[in-house]
């Protein structure tokens, strides 16, 4: 009995591994992303204010009985800031593809959040179980297009309707690391075909951001107000 070929993107959660593996020796310095550095707290607190006036402006101003899914959550930062907003931990999942990440995690969140570990497309959330899937720069670390397709399709199976995706992620390319890809929203568009999508495009590039922000913190605003310098978008893909 002839074998049954391997997906191509069944190797991609290993390949995002190496990848990451690869940009954690190229280094940076430790503190790149610390919220101490002028650029970084802009970046995340213009994040924030927009997501949050998506939860605000769909009526969801009782977070509490909400149910939540970060896929990569990383050391857990944006899964605090939903409990800060008002999330429950009982009702917050994340699901982390590198374990010491997921180890951070761990180490900073209540017991009661769920975390669990690998490939999030194979991750035990039920369907129409969740309110709110939420992907933060994840899908630009994905280079494989099915692999993308299935990702999207089990955060879609995992919303109950009249819940979200709630997207954060770079739409251009960066032509110093071949290891990530812009994610244009067009893109979005597609690979959530029957979502309702609303966009907002923030974060001005980092690139620009942080030397700009090491000789004058106070120019981040004024660069940002120039919609073609920011490089992101924050997008509510709803669920009918």
């Amino acid at each position: 009995r002839a074998m049954t070929p391997p997906r191509a993107d069944d190797d991609e959660p290993a390949q995002v591994a190496a990848r990451y593996a690869r940009r954690a020796a190229a280094g940076g310095g430790p503190d790149r992303y610390s919220l101490l550095q002028p650029d970084v707290w802009q970046t995340v607190q213009e994040r924030q204010r927009v997501m949050l006036g998506l939860l605000a402006r769909h009526g969801w101003h009782d977070l509490a009985p909400r149910t939540a899914v970060e896929v990569g959550c990383g050391a857990g930062g944006n899964l605090l800031e939903l409990l800060r907003a008002g999330f429950q931990p009982a009702h917050l999942t994340g699901l982390e593809l590198l374990p010491e990440r997921l180890a951070a995690a761990r180490a900073v969140l209540p017991a009661a959040v769920a975390l669990h570990p690998g490939d999030a497309c194979v991750a035990p959330i039920g369907a129409g179980s969740v309110d709110l899937v939420l992907q933060s720069t994840v899908f630009s670390s994905l280079l494989d297009d099915a692999f993308q397709q299935r990702l999207a399709e089990a955060m879609w199976r995992w919303l109950r309707p009249g819940g979200a995706v709630l997207w954060y992620d770079f739409t251009v390319d960066n032509p110093r690391n071949r290891d990530v890809r812009g994610v244009p929203l067009r893109r979005v568009r597609a690979l959530f075909p029957h979502g309702r999508v609303e966009a907002r495009r923030v974060t001005l590039a980092p690139p620009l951001a942080r030397p700009v922000c090491r000789l004058w913190p106070g120019a981040y605003p004024l660069l940002n107000a120039v919609p073609w310098l920011r490089t992101h978008v924050v997008a509510w893909i709803g669920k009918d």
